[in-house]
Parts: structure tokens; sequence; C-alpha cells
């Protein structure tokens, strides 16, 4: 008889990544996957410490997994991730139901943990943080089959000033072109027809494989041949590398999702230097206005922070007025948060916690508009889309929810067809045509070829 394994991936796609490889590793070893945590002989949580909130969560996923051990049949309560990299020592100390710990680069040495509780043994692993999975790890894909998150470099050397990521995470290092070709065709010959390629900065991919030149493009074309993949997506696409190579090649090359992400956090000039950032307002509007002068829409996405330390009424100001001219086509907006062991965490102008919440606020009702304005430009429009989901709607109607090619996963919204009969499956992709859009979500009807 199988051992159960339960299992909470928190945080970010890059950390759901890791969790997929501990579970491929613990399949290999006997272990079945149940989503009843009272089931469950062995409950792994990969934790996340991005932001205080992110903290908050995970301490409390951790406390309520562990009463599993009393009221379930959990042996072993394995807590992995950067959580357990930034506070090895307290999780341990104060948390004493926590069996295992291991640490961002130690997630191939699980079964070490295990074999460790099985011995009635407490095991905290913490490997130098230079690790990164490749096509050889065995991983069990737990997004929807269709659909795929690839790691393609993992770390960070960016050093902004508020963020912790390359303390717990390292320094920025990058898979081979061929690690990821051959893993996304293994993924493709499983039934994935989209591909979400991620790090921490997409755009420094192949920096120290080639010289500090990006690879990102070479990258790319070599993808795009993979059969049986249609749709390419990006996300975290930093501005400093985003070349006119790497634009051409979105645009004209019809696998890839006409879509950027880049995370700018801000725009004000004092702002983006306190951050450690490498691009001026100057670099970003000129990337911004190339990018809008392209022949054909790409949905440009962005993410924001307000409230960093020092951070004025006038600063502030002049992002929401840039906001308002640029007119993202989404954005995420988070209100700063200071982290132990930042430069930003150490200052002493911290702004008060309810003038962050003011502007996230304020920041957030315009980019409302912004939106509910931009996908009413789309009535009319043709584009394709990937369902997701079906649903009975009134009379024995049957409702389906998906995503337009310029929507990605998890962070953007939903496309809705009301009466889409019994054609539609999961993962197919088909022609629609936009009918109503809305802040957040379009509702659209399908189009014959």
């Amino acid at each position: 008889m199988s051992k159960l394994l339960g299992y909470i991936s928190l945080g970010c796609a890059k950390n759901l990544i890791d969790t997929e490889v501990m579970l491929g590793l613990l399949k290999d070893n006997g272990y079945a996957i149940t989503e009843n945590l009272s089931e469950a002989d062995l409950i792994v949580i990969n934790t996340c410490t991005f932001i205080e909130k992110a903290k908050v969560e995970s301490i409390n996923t951790i406390l309520e997994a562990a009463q599993y051990k009393d009221i379930g049949r959990c042996k072993g309560l394995i807590v992995a991730g950067c959580l357990s990299q930034q506070y090895q020592d307290e999780l341990f100390t104060e948390i004493p139901e926590i069996d295992a710990l291991i640490g961002t680069g130690a997630w191939d040495q699980i079964m070490v943990a295990v074999d460790a509780i099985e011995h009635g043994n407490r095991s905290c692993i913490m490997e130098n943080i230079t690790n990164i999975y490749d096509e050889r790890m065995p991983r069990i894909q737990t997004t929807p089959r269709y659909s795929a998150y690839v790691k393609i470099a993992e770390g960070c050397n960016n050093g902004c000033t508020f963020c912790i990521i390359p303390k717990v995470r390292g320094a920025f290092r990058s898979r081979t072109i061929e690690s990821i070709k051959t893993e996304v065709e293994r993924l493709a010959a499983s039934g994935v027809k989209e591909i979400v390629l991620i790090a921490q900065d997409t755009t420094s991919y192949g920096i120290d494989l080639n010289d500090g030149k990006p690879l990102l493009t070479t990258l790319l074309k070599e993808l795009t041949t993979v059969e049986g993949i249609e749709w390419i997506r990006m996300l975290y696409l930093y501005p400093t590398f985003f070349s006119d190579e790497l634009l051409d090649i979105i645009v004209n090359e019809p696998k890839l999702c006409k879509y950027v992400d880049i995370p700018l956090q801000h725009v004000n000039n004092d702002i983006l230097k306190q951050m450690n950032r490498r691009d001026s307002r100057e670099d970003i509007e000129r990337l911004l206005k190339t990018i809008r002068n392209t022949p054909i829409h790409v949905t440009l996405r962005t993410s924001i922070i307000v409230g960093f330390p020092g951070e004025t009424d006038e600063q502030f100001a002049e992002l929401c007025e840039f906001v308002k001219d640029i007119k993202f086509d989404n954005m995420g907006v988070f209100t700063y948060s200071q982290e132990e062991g930042t430069v930003a965490g150490a200052r002493e102008d911290q702004v008060p916690e309810e003038v962050k919440e003011e502007r996230y606020h304020t920041l957030m009702s315009i980019q409302a508009a912004i939106s509910e304005e931009n996908n009413r430009e789309l009535e009319g429009s043709i584009d394709y889309a990937m369902v997701e989901e079906l649903e009975e709607g009134d009379h024995n109607t049957v409702l389906a929810k998906g995503r337009l090619k310029s929507q990605a996963p998890d962070v953007d919204g939903s496309m809705y067809i009301e009466d889409c009969g019994n054609r539609l499956k999961p993962g197919d992709i088909i022609k629609v045509q936009v009918n109503q859009g809305f802040a957040y979500d379009v509702v659209a009807t399908i189009v014959e070829d």
C-alpha cells in the first residue's frame, strides 16, 4: 500500500515548480498524493517569505497542518522553501511539530529528510543556494494538463533594496537551452499546449552562460520549433535587457503570446534610484513607447509598489499620472513590505500603514477604470482563447470559462462564453469574438472557422 502525501504550495509559480519536483521525487519513492490532509502520512509545505503577508500565511499554514499530527495520520511535517531558508533557527525552535526543514537549494534532498523522519530524527537541510532543477528531475505537474510553467533560471543579481530574494534564492543562474527544450518537448508530448516561461528576471536569461549577453531570443527560437506547443508566454521581463530583437520575435512569431509583463515597481527617478533599479523613468518611457508603436497590439502588464520608504505625496501623484498616461492592460499593485535583512527595511522613514493602504486603493481604482476602458475597446475584436472550465448555466446551457491569448493564468482576468453547447472541453483553443468588456473579464462568442 502506498504511503499518502499531502502538500501545500504557497507563493509564486517559481516556488510551485520546486514543489512539483519534490512531489516527483516522493512519487518515485512510493508516495501517492491525497488532497485530504487528514489522510496524509507525510505533509510537505513549500513556503514564501517575499512580503510580510506571505510570511504570515506561511506560518498559519504550518500551524494548521501541524494539527494533523494529532487529528490525522500525519507522521512527518516537512517545511520547505523561502521561509525555511530565511528563518531556519526560529522555525525549528518555535514550532516543534516541524520534523524537517528544507532550504531553497535542497529540494532534491527531500528523501534524506523523509529517511530522518522515519528514524525518529529531525533534520535541517540547507545546501548552498546554487541548485537548479533540470530536465532529468521527476516532476508532477499540478497545473491543468494543457498549461505548464517552465523555470528557465533561478536566483537574482539585481539587488533591489526592498527584496530578500537574492539572500534566500542565491545568485542568478540559467539552465541550458538544451535542458529547457528537452523539458518542453516532454511537456508537449504529455498534452501541454501552453508554456509560461518564468525566472526572477526572465530577460536576463543566459547572461551567466554567454559573457553577460542575454540568450532569451535564442531560447525562444528553439522553443517555437517544439511540436504541440501552441502558446509561449513569458513573465517577469525586467526592462534592462528588453531588446528590440526580443520585441521583434514577440510581435512576429505566431506561437509567442503578444503579451509583455514588465515589473516596473515605480517611475519616479529618485525612488527608482533608492530601490537600486537599473532603469530611469526616461528608459522606461522609451521602452513602453516602442512596445505601444508595434504594428499589432501587445498586451502590457506591470507591477507597482506603493509606500516605499520616503515616498512623498508628490512622487505618488507622479506615479498615478504615469499609470493614467500609459494605460496598462493589467497591473498588480503591492503595498511596500518592510523586510528584515533588506536595505530599505532598515530605513527610518517608513511610510505609515494607513497611507500605504490609501495609496494602494487609489492606484487600484485608477487601474480598474483603465482596464474596463481597455476591455470595452476589445468589443468586436477577434482573438484566440483557451477553455479552462465548463459548468451548467441557466436553462440547461453550458458556461465556458477560460482565457484570451492576452490573459495569463492566475494573474489576469477571465473570458466567458455563456452558451457554448457541448462542443468544448478544457484545453481547447478556439477562435472567439469579444462581445462585452468589463473591468477584468470579457464575455465572448465562438467564431466558426
